[in-house]
């Protein structure tokens, strides 16, 4: 009995001692949560404190910043926009520019949008390039670089004179349509390109039409050609949708396939260059074709004699009618011409006498 009551003993001692190393155990792990509890509030809240005095100094700066800026620079008087400078390559006007780019003198030099302004003229169908600059302390400089036209293109399929029409609009290599408020005298003799009708002419777009890309990549490369010296393009049709038929200044007709105007152009030129040597005028011929080209030559011109009158056999001589008239008078002798001066002097002879005598 003694054995076994000393035997439960040992074992509720060790129970015992297990409970209390497990209540230990817990209240060591309470005691560490709560200093890290602290501990991380106080990092916490050193961590606000530092971030708000850092935005405080930021903010410090920033408002001190800003107000000297606003005093030296923004509302400065030597910062006025006194000169701008407007330079342009093309038919655009200086109060036409600034109007659009909403820039005036007399404004702060600072307060002025470089990349806007350069925007809102790059809007305009004639600009191709712009380029603004800031100079201090009150100039800003603008050079535009205009589109350069090549063409005059329309949907009509006849017309006389685009440059009065109000359905023809100029455009350039890259098929941006424009208007020209003054037309230069070189737009007048520019080549027509008619009969676009697939989609509707507004000014400031882009032409999508293939017929007109390749009227207008024509156009570049005949300028680049031999065929420029003989073969100088008036009008080109693209009404046909598959093909060009181009007019030039001597009214030859011409039919370009719209693939391979490389090709077409030294077909050409062997053409021009055989004209030449035969002392021969195109009229037509058609580059569609690769082999067996069909082509006619103009007429040659009468031939134009300078036929004189010959003269006659015999020389006609024309004589004068004499006029006679109703009374006929005597010829005057000579003996009278002669007795009149003598008759004359002998009345002057008698008057002295009659005047001596009175005196007497």
């Amino acid at each position: 009995m003694t054995f076994a009551h000393k035997s439960s003993q040992s074992r509720n001692r060790r129970v015992s001692n297990g409970r209390r190393r497990r209540q230990q155990h817990l209240l060591d792990v309470k005691v560490r949560s709560r200093r890290a509890t602290q501990h991380r509030i106080r990092r916490a809240l050193v961590v606000f404190c530092r971030v708000v005095l850092l935005a405080g100094v930021c903010g410090a700066a920033y408002v001190g910043v800003r107000e000297g800026a606003r005093r030296l620079f923004f509302e400065n008087p030597d910062y006025q926009l006194k000169t701008i400078e407007v330079q342009a390559d093309g038919t655009l006007q200086r109060d036409h520019i600034l109007s659009v780019a909403d820039l005036h003198e007399g404004e702060n030099i600072f307060n002025v949008n470089l990349a806007r302004v350069r925007d809102r003229i790059q809007e305009l169908p004639q600009v191709d390039d712009a380029q603004v600059v800031r100079k201090l302390p009150g100039e800003i400089d603008i050079r535009i670089v205009e589109r350069k036209p090549i063409a005059w293109l329309t949907s009509d399929k006849e017309i006389s004179d685009p440059s009065v029409s109000d359905a023809a609009f100029l455009v350039d290599t890259r098929g941006v349509l424009m208007r020209q408020k003054k037309l230069l005298p070189e737009y007048l003799g520019l080549p027509l390109i008619l009969g676009c009708s697939s989609e509707l002419l507004q000014e400031g777009k882009v032409v999508k039409s293939p017929e007109v890309k390749t009227a207008l990549e024509l156009l570049r490369l005949s300028a680049r050609s031999f065929v420029q010296m003989s073969f100088q393009i008036r009008e080109i049709d693209v009404s046909k949708g598959y093909c060009l038929l181009v007019t030039d200044n001597n009214h030859a007709r011409v039919t370009f396939g719209l693939k391979d105007l490389e090709i077409q152009l030294q077909r050409l030129e062997q053409f021009l260059v055989y004209c030449d040597n035969s002392k021969q005028e195109l009229e037509t011929v058609n580059l569609l074709v690769q082999r067996n080209i069909p082509v006619t030559f103009a007429a040659p011109p009468p031939v134009v004699t300078n036929d004189t009158m010959e003269p006659a056999v015999e020389a006609r001589t024309l004589k004068a009618i004499p006029v006679h008239s109703s009374a006929k008078a005597p010829p005057p002798s000579k003996a009278g011409t002669r007795s009149a001066p003598i008759a004359k002097t002998i009345r002057s002879s008698d008057r002295e006498r009659t005047n001596n005598n009175g005196e007497q």
